[in-house]
């Protein structure tokens, strides 16, 4: 079955608005486990926007589902993550003028210098993925720096409006994920999705792992995070119930 796991940078997204101390990510995150979440995604940005330190080490403390940080590969950040020892670490590329991660990490273009970082978080005892398009070079590159999974950026898959294109780009997936498996890496996916269209990339092979956030925290807004984690997880659940029928 499929992990879900719930980004709540965006909670902490509509604190920071205020600079105030509620909504609390850690309250989220809390309630989130309630609802089944299997896990707890941040993102601690090099400007912090939406997720400060202290949240960070609250969450840590407080959760008890694994704990999956999100980070820029910056000496920064791995001077954090391996005194943090989450349970996961994610390398994300970062802009500061971004409104959000907009691209897949170039890993064929940074080998180098990420094969050190790699091997420095997997020392402290973190599972290490990279977040990637659903490219070839890639995924192949995620094995070469010695990843254990990469994530597959669904942000065009979600994007797009017309059906041809979003089959197109699903297939991208579907082959980003074969070869993934076919090399040794786990394989995550994540970035844009919704309740209305998890249910084709739940449903493609090998995926073991989905990082979602806007779309929950929106919807929490009307109904409680409880609620929305629960009805994402559902959206899950059919979509692979729905394949091991037709199986």
């Amino acid at each position: 079955m499929i992990k879900l796991f719930i980004n709540v940078d965006h909670v902490a997204t509509v604190r920071q608005a205020r600079l105030h101390v509620e909504p609390d990510p850690v309250q989220a995150a809390m309630l989130a486990e309630l609802g089944g979440a299997d896990g707890i995604t941040i993102h601690l940005r090099e400007d912090r926007r939406h997720i400060q330190d202290r949240d960070v080490a609250l969450l840590k403390a407080t959760i008890k589902t694994p704990l999956n940080f999100e980070m820029a590969p910056t000496s920064e950040m791995v001077e954090i993550v391996t005194d943090l020892v989450p349970d996961q670490a994610t390398l994300v590329p970062e802009r500061r003028e971004e409104v959000t991660t907009e691209g897949g990490l170039r890993v064929d273009s940074l080998q180098d210098e990420l094969k050190k970082t790699v091997e420095r978080i997997q020392r402290a005892g973190i599972l290490l993925s990279c977040f990637v398009d659903p490219r070839p070079e890639s995924v192949k590159a995620s094995r070469e720096v010695g990843a254990d999974a990469i994530e597959i950026n669904t942000g065009r898959y979600s994007e797009l409006a017309g059906a041809e294109e979003r089959e197109e780009e699903l297939g991208r997936i579907h082959q980003a994920a074969d070869l993934a498996a076919s090399i040794g890496l786990a394989v995550h996916a994540g970035h844009g999705l919704t309740y209305k269209n998890v249910g084709p990339i739940a449903q493609v092979p090998h995926v073991e792992e989905l990082n979602i956030g806007h779309n929950i925290v929106a919807r929490a807004i009307f109904v409680g995070m409880e609620r929305a984690v629960r009805e994402m997880a559902e959206a899950i659940r059919l979509a692979e119930a729905e394949v091991r029928h037709l199986r």
